[in-house]
């Protein structure tokens, strides 16, 4: 692809604006850590949940959707369409007693829950576990993947796609550095903005490319062929039962299992990560609720239909490829599809694509290490300038180590399939632990070391299942989380509960609903009782992965011309919508949640109000 000086000037434009907006927001970050991390928590709902859907809109994503549909069809996408699930639970059960908690990070959650020794290992721990080699393995990651795409888009060499890789991360940490999470967020908006629209144009030109709608479906359906009756067609939105690459006992496990059990970065069971960052930066409980809403529907009703109408038209032009992932880029590189004076935008495009990602993983890293490690262990009474300042070195450090694990990732491939496999089995002590006094740190480290340890068995020693052989995959699954639970709830049963002082202060800090705190609530005192009915958030649940699904099937119904069906789904989802809204138009909201982290990250009881 040769650039012209108008695709540079609007690629310059483009890292001028971010900048315009960094500068702009620096003086927000130099407060205080809250600043800096939480944007002194006051985000509205629908900044906060927009910052998350520009997160998860990595450069490589729209590749992977392309692989997936040109592999298995529509229907691929079911490896992550089935963590809406867990995405909605988060929003009505886990969302409102994440703010509620006022922590600064989630792992920060462990010494508001648990006490002594444990509590402070749990912190640290998964802190500097998820802070430093998880956080710079998935930078690392999205940094091979842009290499990919700008040897592919610019056709230049592989040393020279790095180097203008280091500049733009350099960039992406210099203005996260300088503003912080105001500047995160609202560069976010407007880079999930110039995305959204460059990806929906590219949409509308490839299918234009091909004839139109009609003659897309058509295409896809002779390329199908014969096979489509053993394997499904491309177009078909559900896997056809027991296929090759989903067989009925996986997309089971997938549907059943793996979105509560598996502990998967952006899609924890219970929220966390990015994601409980996001809501501990909302303005009130109630923001937090509707901006992890927004994201839900977004992220995976909104999101992805361009993507997939673009991979289908890449299969019909070029049928041949090898890399299917490449098909993406092949699109929109042909001048047949994609103007040319537009290419300058696309490049844009995938630059803010990167850099939302970049800038999150950046903030929400360093947040780990400056709030859980160096203040908690190093530093406890230091002035707020003082960990400013650390959390922007911390910031520079992390971008270092993360393009040294660039460099070294073909070698990491595996031990980065390893160490996802190794979080499978501990979403059941991340979802009770808000919900049962009984749980204790020891649940927490027992859940970590028998995932683990029973993962890396069952792959290494006996029987030596392969993960990415889809039958084995559910077995891993199965007998991982079995294990685990059962490991854990042991461990849980023959370990002392925490001091029944740390239970009434949890409790009358966060007042989770649920007969689980039963015992404890009779003993708290006069506190307000918590204002959410389970019975009301299960209700909210099941009407919520309705809402996301139907709108999901129903834009997909009118893509394809099926406009019936399309508006029967859409229906069912505006329905849904408004019962959910006047549930929590119904709900009695906390306005405000103490910044408990000032000086020192440990609630005292002076800060927890009833």
């Amino acid at each position: 692809m040769t650039l012209t000086l108008w695709d540079w000037s609007v690629i310059a434009a483009y890292f001028a604006l971010n900048l315009c907006i960094g500068l702009y927001y620096s003086r927000r970050a130099r407060g205080s850590t809250s600043d800096f991390f939480l944007s002194g928590r006051g985000a509205p709902w629908w900044l906060a949940g927009t910052s998350m859907v520009a997160t998860t809109f990595a450069a490589d994503t729209p590749l992977l959707v392309t692989g997936l549909v040109a592999k298995n069809g529509i229907a691929g996408n079911w490896l992550w369409w089935t963590m809406v699930m867990s995405g909605i639970m988060t929003v009505f059960f886990y969302a409102r007693l994440w703010r509620r908690s006022g922590v600064m990070t989630d792992v920060e959650f462990a010494e508001i829950r648990y006490s002594g020794k444990p509590a402070a290992f749990l912190r640290g721990f998964r802190a500097l576990y998820l802070g430093v080699p998880i956080n710079c393995i998935i930078l690392g990651w999205v940094n091979l993947a842009m290499v990919k795409i700008l040897v592919a888009t610019l056709g230049v060499e592989s040393s020279t796609a790095t180097w203008l890789l280091v500049g733009i991360f350099a960039f992406t940490a210099f203005y996260t550095t300088l503003a912080g999470l105001w500047g995160v967020l609202v560069t976010d908006l407007f880079q999930f903005v110039l995305m959204m629209g460059m990806i929906v144009l590219l949409a509308v030109l490839a299918v234009n490319s091909v004839g139109g709608m009609d003659a897309l479906k058509t295409k896809i359906v002779e390329l199908d062929g014969s096979h489509a009756a053993a394997a499904g067609s491309r177009l078909d939105f559900f896997p056809p039962l027991n296929s090759v690459w989903m067989p009925a006992i996986t997309l089971c496990v997938y549907l059943g299992v793996n979105w509560w059990a598996t502990w998967y970065p952006g899609a924890e069971p219970g929220g966390g990560g990015f994601i409980a960052q996001r809501i501990f930066s909302a303005k009130d409980e109630r923001h937090g609720v509707l901006a992890t809403l927004w994201f839900n529907v977004a992220h995976y009703a909104l999101r992805p239909w361009p993507w997939i109408l673009t991979a289908l038209v890449s299969v019909v032009l070029y049928p041949n490829l090898v890399d299917k992932e490449a098909g993406y880029i092949a699109t929109f590189m042909d001048p047949k599809v994609f103007p040319t004076w537009l290419r300058g935008f696309m490049i844009a495009g995938f630059a803010a694509a990167y850099m939302s990602t970049i800038a999150t993983q950046l903030n929400w890293g360093a947040s780990y290490i400056v709030n859980d490690i160096y203040r908690r262990f190093v530093v406890r009474r230091g002035s707020e300038r003082q960990y400013v300042v650390a959390s922007q070195v911390v910031t520079v450090l992390l971008m270092l180590i993360s393009l040294v694990v660039t460099y070294y990732l073909q070698s990491i491939e595996g031990a980065w399939k390893l160490l996802m496999a190794t979080g499978a089995g501990t979403g059941t002590v991340l979802l009770l632990r808000w919900y049962w006094w009984r749980v204790n740190a020891w649940s927490e480290v027992s859940a970590m070391v028998f995932a683990a340890g029973a993962s890396l068995i069952l792959q290494l020693v006996w029987p030596k299942w392969n993960g990415d052989d889809p039958d084995e995959f559910a077995y891993l699954m199965l007998a991982t989380v079995a294990i685990t639970t059962v490991g854990w709830l042991a461990v849980t049963l023959l370990t002392p509960p925490e001091p029944r002082e740390k239970l009434v202060e949890f409790y009358r800090h966060v007042r989770p609903a649920g007969p689980g705190w039963k015992s404890v609530a009779a003993v708290a005192g006069d506190v307000e009782a918590p204002s959410e009915s389970l019975l009301v958030q299960f209700v909210n649940w099941l009407l919520g992965c309705t809402l996301v699904y139907a709108s999901l099937f129903g834009i997909g119904k009118l893509v394809f011309k099926e406009w019936l069906m399309g508006s029967i789904y859409l229906g069912v989802a505006i329905v849904c919508g408004a019962i959910i809204s006047r549930n929590l138009t119904r709900a009695t909201w906390q306005s405000t949640t103490p910044d408990q982290t000032a000086n020192d990250p440990t609630p005292l009881p002076s800060q927890i109000t009833t």
